[in-house]
């Protein structure tokens, strides 16, 4: 099940944004004005995204799935679910960014339909004081992407 009318960002939720991304000041910075769709499997929080308006469209900030729940389809769901809300809102369309080091993201946003339109370079390196490292890989750059709607 996935709802779009709670806005609490407990330990659970928080948790979950932390494993996406790793600064609680960023995450804290997107939350102020954000959208929250989360997702329960078995009455439990299960995943979560988190997007934000922008002038005539949306940019997903965050988007995690539990560890457990990994690879079974749910953050298909979920963004499906976060782009049906972004065309219920009438968005014209929808970013997203995700590090160079995230081939699992890359190939989900793009099966669903986001193409890749520019690249941040040393975003991740600018902006987080740790280094992420990712499937064995550097996480330096942001690949960003969009959908048309």
């Amino acid at each position: 099940m996935i709802t779009d009318n709670d806005q609490h960002i407990g330990p659970a939720e928080m948790a979950l944004l932390l494993s996406a991304d790793p600064s609680e000041k960023n995450i804290h910075i997107y939350l102020s004005d954000a959208i929250i769709l989360k997702q329960f499997t078995d009455n439990v929080l299960s995943g979560i995204l988190v997007m934000g308006l922008t002038d005539n469209g949306a940019e997903i900030y965050n988007v995690a799935i539990a560890e457990e729940h990994q690879g079974k389809g749910f953050g298909q769901q979920l963004l499906r679910a976060g782009i049906e809300k972004c065309r219920s809102l009438q968005c014209r369309h929808i970013l997203i960014g995700t590090g160079n080091s995230s081939v699992g993201q890359l190939y989900l946003y793009q099966k669903l339909g986001f193409e890749i339109t520019g690249i941040r370079h040393n975003y991740f390196v600018e902006h987080y004081s740790t280094p992420i490292i990712e499937n064995g890989i550097p996480c330096k750059h942001m690949i960003r992407l969009r959908m048309d709607l």
